[in-house]
């Protein structure tokens, strides 16, 4: 086991868009940060270019929907550091934009609860033992406004007319386990949180969004690092919260 006092962090999906701008905040804070991603070569190619600037930065292989590879990445972060001090449930699909609920196929619905949701829940179990050996440990899932049931049901909303089911259920189920494991944890140093990035620039966002990937990583990197009297159980955008 290495010995290391420096914060370790796991990012997942974090071989571009916002997951590799939070690993490039985080690294920029002294922070020790591994690239989960499923294509290996991608993912390495994303650490070299942040270890370029710099950071402390290196790549892992993860792929959030298989079992086994959570389990061995699991075991690498064990041996090699006994702990992981900030666990960023970043990596996640959007399937169904556009398409109306009665139209919604069936597969498209169960793939994209298998990414968004279960894919998070199982590297959340796999690392809370970990997380339990961090001083302070961190949880932040990656959620949406769009997973919003008060935003969802507002007329005056700007995604009010927004239609996505299966994105938009998968982001609100992944706002309850946060707030089941902020409940189960209540009494421990770690915190756990969901973060709203907003409509940023990025292949899942497009080019059409008014916001940059720096801005989208701002809040999940503030929840990542909060200090001792910080929040624990909520959901934010802009660093405010949004209703559930």
């Amino acid at each position: 086991m290495q010995s290391n006092d420096k914060k370790i962090a796991l990012v997942t999906g974090a071989n571009k868009g916002i997951g590799f701008e939070i690993s490039r905040q985080l690294g920029k804070q002294e922070i020790t940060v591994l690239i989960g991603a499923r294509d290996e070569s991608k993912g390495g190619e994303a650490a070299e270019k942040l270890q370029a600037e710099g950071l402390d930065v290196e790549s892992i292989k993860l792929d959030i929907t298989d079992i086994s590879s959570i389990a061995t990445a699991a075991k690498k972060i064990e041996e090699r550091f006994g702990k992981l001090d900030i666990l960023v449930n970043n990596a996640g699909i959007l399937l169904d934009g556009g398409v109306n609920p009665s139209n919604l196929d069936l597969n498209v619905l169960k793939k994209t609860f298998e990414t968004n949701l279960f894919g998070a829940f199982a590297v959340l179990q796999a690392m809370l033992p970990l997380i339990r050996n961090s001083h302070a440990g961190r949880i932040v899932n990656m959620s949406s406004t769009l997973g919003s049931l008060t935003d969802t049901l507002d007329p005056n909303s700007h995604y009010f007319g927004y239609k996505g089911l299966a994105y938009q259920a998968s982001k609100a189920a992944l706002n309850e386990i946060t707030v089941q494991f902020a409940k189960e944890l209540a009494d421990t140093p770690i915190k756990v949180n969901s973060a709203c990035p907003g409509w940023v620039q990025t292949d899942m966002g497009s080019g059409d969004a008014p916001g940059t990937v720096e801005e989208g990583a701002d809040t999940p990197v503030w929840l990542a690092t909060l200090p001792e009297d910080g929040p624990t159980g909520g959901f934010f955008n802009s660093r405010k919260p949004v209703p559930w």
